[in-house]
């Protein structure tokens, strides 16, 4: 693996430093709660829309939707398919509510409606799981650094965090918005140059089209699932049903996304944002992962390593193991040179079977590699090593280091990074409203603009350590995206029951639905972790859809049994 040359420190060191630069000279003019919390009011829809997506694709989309797309293929796209009905339900009925309230967070419409304890809840519990997502953001792209420099975690950890917090505590919403809509611009450029470098790296023989032809052979073009099983986590139900819940609460009810539209100029532009977001992110995903496909596809003619994370694989080499992780290689070089007559005869034609033995080939390789993980997890048992050996989240980045061209790797990693930087911003900016107007400033009393500035940022700065701590002490999941996913989900679909309750159940009162929440996000750990032990088979983004669906139905039973009790007595 090429280490970085001076050309791609110049490259990502400038692109990083015009982005803290120039978020931080947007600070000017923030001296009140209008301005550091909601940027002035000032921002159009393609700001919006930008902004959304920029918070929603951190540098873990990068990292992980392509290595996603190279071991599972293109069906994680499903999940996304819920998106653009929400945009249209929140356009209609969460943004028009917001705006007339004028509210700086989403939790202040609850107290509005039921009670104090309420929002105080539902602010908690998104505090909880966006603060828990947070650290995952900064640890995404410390892998990245641990690749490229040979850095331990922990430092890394600490350092991407406290770089962060500079930014996000000078910066405020206006700083956030406009940077975003400045990296996503470095964002498209960059994967759209990654995909056809990646494509142009193909045998001279290989089209775009053979190239998908491969693909598909292998499994990994089945973007559509219809089926109701359960154990597929991604089918076309699962992102439709569970998908639409997930993103209605997030876009709706998570501070971090609310207040990306909340700036906007008027309630056209922020609808205008949102149906911007709709429109563009599901083809966005789809590239992602076409781009891990591509990937995938390139090492079908080019030897790839039996684990993408270098570290791993040091470990074991050095380990007890080391004979028998060598015997997994010579294994896989033998498939590897089997494959290629395979395909050859596949493009040629030769063989109507070669389809069905490519899938054949790769699935041993897969084999291989699961054996290979295993030895890894063995030899850092031994040697009593923290070291992660599901390498899904090194695919691309393996991919960015080994076969760019110089300068270009500045660039892919400063895409990277900028989308790091971007989320965790959000996140962190988010966190610090949500603490500073729904529990500081709701339990202390008012305050002048000045100290709720200063309040908004130390809480800022607060969470942003907590950020770390989380972060360093963060597991590698399957999949970091789907690590972040799985935590929203926990919480998600009881924070959108409880704003349904609000919105179109206008019997049921605040003691109801408190209750009823603090019961719902107890049975909806509990089947998390039943589902974890094997206990039941319930896909993590259902829970969306039975918290939200308990929340109500316990709600309306509990107000239902209170007014029944009411009438008894009277």
């Amino acid at each position: 693996m090429q280490t970085l040359s001076w050309i791609d420190w110049t490259v990502l060191c400038f692109t990083l430093i015009a982005i803290v630069t120039y978020g931080t000279l947007q600070t000017r003019g923030s001296k009140n709660v209008k301005d550091y919390l909601r940027g002035g009011n000032t921002s159009k829809w393609w700001t919006i829309g930008l902004s959304v997506m920029a918070t929603q694709a951190s540098a873990i989309t990068f990292l992980s939707t392509p290595g996603q797309a190279f071991n599972d293929g293109m069906g994680f796209v499903q999940f996304y398919f819920g998106i653009p009905i929400a945009m249209v339900v929140i356009c209609m009925v969460f943004i028009p509510l917001y705006y007339r309230l004028k509210v700086y967070t989403a939790y202040e419409f609850l107290e509005n409606r039921f009670d104090l304890k309420t929002r105080t809840l539902a602010a908690i519990l998104f505090l909880i799981q966006r603060g828990l997502a947070a650290g995952i953001t900064i640890f995404a792209p410390a892998i990245i650094l641990s690749v490229v420099l040979g850095w331990d975690l922990l430092t890394l950890n600490i350092i991407i965090g406290v770089l962060v917090i500079i930014y996000t505590v000078s910066g405020g919403t206006r700083a956030v918005n406009v940077t975003q809509k400045h990296q996503m611009v470095v964002i498209f450029i960059g994967m759209l140059i990654a995909f056809f470098l990646i494509v142009d790296k193909l045998p001279e023989d290989i089209t775009f089209s053979k190239a998908l032809e491969i693909a598909g052979a292998s499994g990994k073009m089945e973007v559509l699932d219809f089926s109701f099983d359960l154990n597929n986590r991604y089918t076309f139900w699962s992102g439709i049903i569970g998908g639409t819940f997930l993103m209605l609460s997030y876009f709706g009810t998570d501070q971090s996304q609310v207040q990306r539209y909340l700036s906007g100029k008027s309630i056209k532009e922020m609808q205008l944002g949102l149906i911007f977001n709709g429109i563009l992110k599901v083809p966005m995903q789809f590239f992602i992962l076409l781009v891990g496909v591509m990937v995938f596809v390139f090492y079908q003619f080019n030897e790839a390593p039996i684990n993408f994370n270098p570290t791993a694989t040091e470990v074991v080499l050095n380990s007890e193991y080391a004979e028998d992780f060598k015997a997994l290689q010579k294994e896989q070089q033998d498939i590897f040179n089997d494959r290629q007559k395979i395909i050859e005869a596949y493009i040629s034609s030769e063989n109507d079977n070669a389809s069905k033995y490519i899938a054949i080939a790769n699935e041993a390789n897969d084999d291989i590699r699961s054996e290979a993980r295993l030895l890894i997890d063995k030899a850092s048992e031994s040697q009593d090593i923290k070291i992660e050996s599901n390498d899904k989240d090194y695919v691309f980045i393996h991919f960015i280091l080994t076969n760019l061209p110089r300068g270009l790797i500045g660039l892919l990693l400063a895409v990277i990074l900028s989308a790091a930087m971007s989320s965790t911003a959000s996140e962190l900016n988010a966190l610090g409203s949500t603490t500073a107007i729904d529990l500081y400033k709701r339990n202390v009393g008012e305050k002048s603009e000045k100290d709720m500035v200063k309040a908004s940022k130390f809480f800022t700065f607060a969470w942003g350590i907590i950020a770390i701590g989380v972060a360093c002490i963060a597991n590698l999941a399957e999949n970091l995206i789907q690590l972040v996913n799985i935590i929203g989900s926990i919480f998600y679909g009881n924070v959108l029951g409880i704003f349904l309750l609000a919105f179109f159940f206008k019997f049921v009162k605040g003691n109801a639905v408190f209750t009823s929440a603090l019961i719902t996000q107890l049975i909806v750990i509990s089947l998390f972790l039943l589902n974890e032990y094997n206990y039941i088979n319930l896909p993590f983004l259902w829970l969306n859809f039975v918290g939200c669906i308990i929340v109500i139905g316990t709600a309306c039973l509990i107000q239902f049994i209170t007014a029944n009790g009411k009438t008894i007595e009277s």
